[in-house]
């Protein structure tokens, strides 16, 4: 009985499986590419407490950072909904705009969504190789958790490089509770919260199984150890609820 049971564990941990918004991710399997973008905004929105707040308090960040001349970049930027919203409160000023993102579908979708808005640009690239000009603002909303801890130093470096003196590294987070039982309260929470958003109970621990090992969130302390290793000294939090932070950082 033991080979046929190991053989059915294999194949369910390789199956597909819903988690939300009609998308369906594997085990150790999730990804923004394919038909993901599609449904994106719906589920992040529903998944991460104070999503569109989040971009608002970004926009109003930008006033004191983007004036005419400036460039503004946004790493990782999915459907370019955030890039969209700054270069449009920003309308006033001459200023340029700049989302960067790996996965096609995701470039696809937002540069439909910038289409008549010549400020903004849309490259498909990878941060970590792209070809970066100085910047006055640097946005990275829910990416750097995606990003491998042993290349993630090195992208908080190029950010700093790549910032004018006086320019903002604007970074949102799902961060790590400090202790276990913190951790512990923190997940029940967040588990509370997706369940008031409609989210089946399934849908939710595939979506869990899915994100093994590929977000990686760290710490706040974390988060912050890495701003300081790259030469900030000057940031703040922005924004906090449950385990979802928003931080300043000024070069």
């Amino acid at each position: 009985m033991s080979a046929p049971e190991t053989n059915e564990t294999t194949a369910s941990q390789g199956t597909a499986s819903t988690v939300g918004d009609r998308i369906d991710a594997g085990n150790a399997r999730w990804s923004f590419g394919g038909e993901v973008a599609g449904s994106f905004e719906t589920h992040i929105e529903r998944s991460v407490p104070g999503y569109r707040r989040g971009h608002e308090i970004v926009a109003q960040l930008s006033d004191f950072f983007v004036s005419d001349g400036s460039l503004v970049y946004e790493i990782g930027c999915s459907t370019g909904a955030l890039t969209r919203r700054l270069a449009e409160w920003n309308e006033a000023k001459q200023a340029r705009f700049v989302g960067i993102e790996v996965e096609a579908e995701m470039v696809a979708a937002a540069r439909r969504l910038a289409e008549g808005m010549p400020s903004v640009e849309i490259l498909h690239d990878d941060a970590l190789t792209a070809e970066l000009q100085p910047a006055d603002m640097i946005v990275s909303y829910y990416t750097m958790q995606f990003v491998r801890p042993a290349r993630r130093q090195q992208l908080y470096d190029r950010i700093h490089e790549t910032l004018e003196w006086g320019g903002a590294f604007v970074m949102f987070e799902k961060v790590r509770a400090p202790d276990a039982r913190f951790q512990d309260m923190m997940s029940t929470l967040y588990t509370d919260h997706k369940l008031s958003e409609g989210f089946e109970a399934s849908e939710i621990v595939a979506k869990t199984r899915s994100l093994k090992g590929v977000l990686e969130p760290f710490s706040t302390q974390g988060n912050l150890d890495m701003l300081e290793r790259a030469g900030f000294v000057d940031h703040m939090t922005v924004f906090k609820h449950l385990c979802f932070e928003g931080f300043l950082a000024i070069k």
